[in-house]
């Protein structure tokens, strides 16, 4: 597995291997040994699964805070995605800064989203499927998001705002500068 390191601490791209012969392919997209080579130690309890028909629509932001809080390990089966995570710990060099990739089943990368960032992406393609381990349950109790298209952030979006498909729980979320502090760097 190729693993690049992305400019936020902690957060990895990475690149299974997909052995090919005339049958199609193989792909080991998960192992656990391999990430804890990179220092992921995460135990992952729980697998999502998201199809998005129409491409445009936009997914989050989102995460989840203590005591349930989650990291994500983001792939695509299916189209492809503009995915995006933002620093949500206070006291980190790049508090507030995000970085965007774009996920997709035919360059078979994934993303790892570690504690203390939100999640979110755009379909860049129809019927795209995003899958997605997570190393907590959901819980709605501890369930928040920060606003998509918060001009403080900064992400240019793929769509423009007035095209894009968002449910009434994404449009509803917070600023950036309006959240309280959820998540603390210890370096």
């Amino acid at each position: 597995m190729q693993a690049i390191e992305l400019e936020l601490p902690g957060a990895w791209l990475l690149v299974p291997v997909r052995h090919r012969d005339e049958r199609g392919f193989f792909s080991e997209v998960y192992n656990r040994q391999a990430l804890a080579e990179l220092g992921i130690h995460d135990e992952f309890v729980q697998d999502n699964h998201s199809l998005s028909v129409d491409a445009g629509v936009i997914r989050g932001l989102h995460f989840q805070v203590p005591p349930a809080a989650t990291s994500k390990l983001v792939r695509v089966a299916a189209g492809a995605v503009f995915d995006v995570i933002v620093d949500l710990r206070h006291g980190s060099p790049t508090f507030g800064r995000h970085v965007a990739v774009e996920l997709s089943a035919a360059e078979w990368n994934q993303i790892y989203v570690p504690v203390g960032f939100a999640h979110g992406f755009c379909t860049l393609e129809p019927n795209t499927e995003v899958l997605y381990k997570v190393s907590r349950h959901w819980s709605p109790e501890v369930d928040r998001g920060v606003a998509w298209d918060d001009p403080d952030l900064g992400i240019e979006w793929p769509v423009a705002r007035a095209d894009a498909v968002v449910s009434e729980k994404d449009r509803s979320q917070p600023r950036f500068a309006d959240l309280p502090v959820y998540f603390t760097y210890d370096g």
